[in-house]
């Protein structure tokens, strides 16, 4: 089985500081986020992975190479225009041609790993697998709706869920996922939908698995779910690889390199290298580059210059 995984996206909910660096390689915990994917994947058997790119091609490529600092072998593939995940999808078949493989978005993270559905999708001969995990807000989420473990239909974004099971962000699939996306249409909003492609084999009769999964599954494309994935991973200690001139609280993680000079820093991300001065308090940000503020600095991402 091979590894597909989607980062081609400009993480514009992370502005500015995924100007400079893509989303992808911001550092959590003092690691890129796609290492935690990588660890994941070969939990799998997964070591061939093909990475769908866009504008961050060239910075990507030369943070990661070929994967064999990680333990994986990469390829990459650039998704020339954002119009879904089934598109950008559609971009690595030459890559999987034949084979089975695992979709995982880049921004992802989980706290456990996937062996038991890797298996469960394999032995089943199904032709898609999806990851879903109960959740009390359905609405918010795409929804399965299942009979047993057997997916009957999938609704984006419900009023009334007939299910607690949303969609969480990992996919297995077949070869029989090529078959049927040339036909898929676009969405109202324009895209082509991974959750309209699955729809898709349900209503021609292929079997469509639900894997519950039960650990931890954070989405880190906004400032809050960032520094909320940090601190789960920090797990409350933390982790200075820079200099602070100040009092550290709780889930802090200063990258190498770093100067931080404040009053105070809590529940807050440094990038590596970064230079920040703050006459008061930093609280629930994630800063980059030189930073200077004559007062607090909170609920922010910032990376550049700033004075405030």
């Amino acid at each position: 089985m091979k590894g597909v995984i989607l980062a081609a996206g400009k993480g514009s909910r992370l502005y500015p500081a995924t100007h400079v660096t893509p989303k992808p390689l911001l550092p959590i915990a003092n690691r890129p986020t796609l290492h935690y994917a990588f660890e994941k994947l070969i939990e799998m058997g997964v070591t061939k992975i093909c990475i769908v790119v866009g504008e961050n091609e060239t910075v990507m490529k030369e943070a990661l190479g070929d994967g064999s600092a990680h333990g994986v072998q990469l390829s990459y593939v650039r998704q020339t225009e954002p119009h879904g995940l089934a598109h950008a999808v559609g971009f690595a078949k030459d890559f999987v041609a034949g084979d089975s493989f695992v979709l995982y978005l880049g921004d992802a993270m989980y706290s456990e790993g996937f062996t038991a559905h890797a298996k469960k999708f394999l032995d089943s001969g199904a032709a898609n697998l999806n990851i879903v995990k109960p959740v009390p807000d359905p609405s918010r989420f795409g929804v399965a709706n299942v009979e047993g473990d057997r997916i009957v239909k999938l609704v984006e974004k419900p009023k009334e869920p007939e299910s607690n099971l949303a969609m969480a962000g990992l996919y297995f699939f077949g070869p029989e996922l090529w078959e049927i996306l040339p036909d898929l249409k676009p969405s109202a909003r324009g895209e082509y939908e991974i959750t309209d492609a699955i729809q898709m084999l349900v209503d021609r009769g292929d079997t469509v698995l639900a894997g519950v999964y039960d650990g931890a599954w954070f989405d880190t494309g906004t400032l809050d779910s960032f520094l909320e994935t940090s601190a789960f991973l920090i797990n409350g200690e933390s982790r200075l690889e820079g200099t602070v001139h100040g009092k550290v609280g709780a889930d802090v993680v200063i990258g190498e390199g770093a100067t931080v000079t404040c009053q105070s820093i809590e529940d807050s991300v440094v990038l590596p290298g970064a230079v920040v001065t703050v006459a008061g308090h930093i609280r629930h940000a994630l800063l980059g580059g030189p930073v200077n503020s004559p007062g607090n600095v909170e609920n922010v991402i910032l990376h550049g210059d700033y004075h405030g």
